[in-house]
């Protein structure tokens, strides 16, 4: 399938500034680019105020869009860097990686891991602090590599791999500790 020619029709009419295109382009993507938001941000409220500021951003610059690549990745895009962006402004830090750290990269998963379901696994990862959570989602749950990662979020190579690791560690120690608080 020739995804870059998918939904042709609604943004060539998007273009020409048919609200009931820019409508069904929003139905099409919105549900979709919620949960990126929501797991960027985990705030319903900023979620929300960030997918509106994305579509926004999507319908001004939909005249660049050249189909390149799939309507959805390009969206996508658009909304993972709102979401970037609204955490800058939160002045999200990521720790650097440096030697004392440099075997958290090499750790093995267990084996003995306790059965989860969905939402014990979403709130582990909404207490996650704003570095580490935003990097396993890039990567985890967005497809992202590790360089992209960087290049995005302006960081080394290293200091996402780091990053998600200990995302990971993290996520183990809530879940096999049941730490997780109930939002």
């Amino acid at each position: 399938m020739d995804y870059s020619s998918t939904h042709k029709e609604i943004i060539e009419d998007c273009k020409r500034g048919s609200r009931q295109a820019q409508f069904q382009l929003y139905q099409l993507y919105s549900r979709a680019m919620y949960g990126v938001c929501l797991r960027m941000v985990k705030n319903e409220t900023d979620a929300e105020d960030i997918l509106q500021n994305a579509f926004v951003d999507i319908f001004t610059k939909l005249d660049s869009f050249r189909y390149q690549s799939a309507v959805g990745a390009w969206i996508k895009r658009i909304v993972v860097n709102n979401c970037i962006n609204f955490l800058k402004k939160r002045r999200v830090y990521f720790d650097e990686l440096d030697e004392r750290h440099g075997n958290i990269l090499f750790e093995e998963t267990t084996t003995d891991s306790p059965k989860l379901d969905v939402g014990s696994i979403k709130r582990a990862v909404t207490q996650l602090p704003d570095g580490y959570r935003v990097v396993l989602s890039l990567y985890m749950f967005e497809g992202y590599d590790h360089g992209e990662i960087a290049e995005i979020l302006n960081i080394s190579e290293a200091t996402s791999k780091s990053q998600y690791s200990r995302a990971k560690k993290k996520l183990r120690g809530f879940l096999n500790k049941s730490e997780i608080e109930i939002a």
